[in-house]
C-alpha cells in the first residue's frame, strides 16, 4: 500500500467537495426543475427599468422567455448546504480530511450565501407575483438590506477574524485599519450587484461563476485556506449542475437567489484570502458588465442620451444582432482569459 500523502488528502477534499455539488444539484435538478412548472414559479420579463423608465427594448427581446422558471439559484445553494453537511459525516469517516465547516474559513461565506439568497429570493417572489413598479423589489429596500447585512459581516471580519491588510501583488501588505470594515462593505456590495447585472442570458452568468470560484480555489489553497478552497470547488460543481440545464435553451434561470448570493460570497471570498486587488481580473465580465449599467444610467442622467442601445453590456451585443450563445460563450472566453491573468498575478505577486 502507497502512504496517502497530504496532498492526496488535499485533492481529496477539493475535488471531491466539487464532485459531491456537482452530483447532489445534477440529480436533483429535474424535480427540481418539475416543482418549479408545477407551482409556476415562472419569469416575469421587467417592462419598468432600475431608473423608473420604460425597458420597450429589453421586454421585447426577451418576451419570449416570459413564464419560464427561476429561482433556480435553490439547487446551487442547497446542494452546497447539503454537501457541507455530509462532509461532517464524510471527515468523521476519514474519507474527508476536514469537514467544510470552519469558523476562521467558511462559516462567513456560507452565511452570506444563505442570507442573501434569502433577500434575493424575496426579490424573486415580487417578481414572479408582478409586485413593484419594475417587477421586482424597489432597489432601496433591496440596497438597504444587502448593504446592513454587509457592515455586520464586515465587523466580524474585523473584529473576530483580525483583518486588517490589504495585499498588493509584487508589492507587499499594508495596514488599514478600520478602514477595511467599508472596504468590505464596498467589496461585498458591488460584488453581489456585479453578478446580479450579468444574470441576463442563458448560461451567461452560471459559466462566469464556475469561472471565478475555481480560479479563487486554487488562490485559497495557495494561501493555506484549503477548507476555504474545497467550499470555491463545491460551488464551483454545484453551479456546474445547474449550468447543464441553463445553457440555451435554459429550462429554469438562476434569479436573485442565486446570482445575488454567490456574488456577495464571491467578494467575500476575495477579502478572506487577501486578494481582494485580484477580484477584478477574476471577475472581469462582471466589472466590465457594471461598469457598461454605470455609464448607461450616467449618461441618461446628465446628457440625457444613451451610450449602448440597452444596458448591461451583454443586451447591448444582443441587440446589435448577435446570437445569444454567441454572447454568451464570447464572454465566457474573455472571462477565462482575463480571470488566468489574476490568477497568475495572485500566485506570483502573494510572496511580495
Amino acid at each position: 500500500m502507497f502512504p496517502i500523502t497530504d496532498t492526496v488528502r488535499h485533492l481529496i477534499l477539493i475535488l471531491g467537495s466539487g464532485f459531491l455539488g456537482f452530483a447532489v444539484a445534477f440529480l436533483a435538478a429535474p424535480g427540481f426543475i418539475q416543482l418549479l412548472y408545477k407551482f409556476k414559479i415562472g419569469k416575469n420579463i421587467r417592462t419598468v427599468a432600475s431608473d423608473g423608465q420604460s425597458a420597450d427594448l429589453y421586454h421585447a427581446l426577451h418576451a419570449k422567455k416570459a413564464g419560464t422558471p427561476t429561482m433556480g439559484g435553490i439547487l446551487i445553494w442547497m446542494s452546497v448546504v447539503i454537501v457541507v453537511i455530509l462532509s461532517r459525516f464524510l471527515s468523521y469517516t476519514g474519507v474527508f480530511e476536514h469537514s467544510l465547516l470552519n469558523r476562521a474559513e467558511t462559516y462567513m461565506p456560507l452565511i452570506t450565501l444563505l442570507v442573501v439568497a434569502a433577500l434575493g429570493a424575496i426579490d424573486d417572489i415580487f417578481n414572479i407575483k408582478g409586485w413593484g413598479k419594475s417587477k421586482g423589489l424597489n432597489v432601496r429596500p433591496k440596497m438597504f438590506t444587502l448593504t446592513l447585512f454587509a457592515i455586520g459581516a464586515a465587523l466580524w471580519f474585523y473584529f473576530k477574524l483580525d483583518y486588517n491588510t490589504i495585499h498588493i501583488p509584487g508589492v507587499g501588505d499594508f495596514y488599514l485599519g478600520w478602514w477595511i470594515i467599508p472596504l468590505f462593505v464596498f467589496i461585498l456590495t458591488g460584488s453581489a450587484n456585479a453578478v446580479n447585472f450579468s444574470d441576463g442570458l442563458d448560461g451567461l452568468a452560471g459559466g462566469l461563476i464556475i469561472i471565478a470560484f475555481g480560479s479563487y480555489s486554487a488562490l485559497a489553497y495557495a494561501h493555506g485556506l484549503l477548507i476555504l478552497s474545497a467550499f470555491c470547488a463545491l460551488i464551483s460543481g454545484a453551479t456546474l449542475a445547474f449550468l447543464w440545464f441553463n445553457i440555451p435553451p435554459a429550462r429554469f434561470y438562476m434569479g436573485d437567489t442565486g446570482a445575488l448570493a454567490l456574488g456577495a460570497t464571491l467578494g467575500v471570498i476575495a477579502m478572506l484570502t487577501n486578494t481582494v486587488l485580484i477580484l477584478p481580473f477574476v471577475g472581469s465580465i462582471f466589472v466590465i458588465e457594471t461598469l457598461s449599467v454605470i455609464i448607461q444610467l450616467t449618461s441618461k442622467k446628465l446628457f440625457h442620451r444613451k451610450v449602448f442601445s440597452i444596458a448591461p453590456l451583454h443586451h447591448h451585443f444582443e441587440h446589435k444582432g448577435w446570437p445569444e450563445s454567441q454572447v454568451v460563450m464570447r464572454f465566457w472566453i474573455i472571462g477565462c482569459l482575463l480571470a488566468t491573468i489574476g490568477l497568475v498575478l495572485g500566485l506570483v505577486g502573494m510572496g511580495n
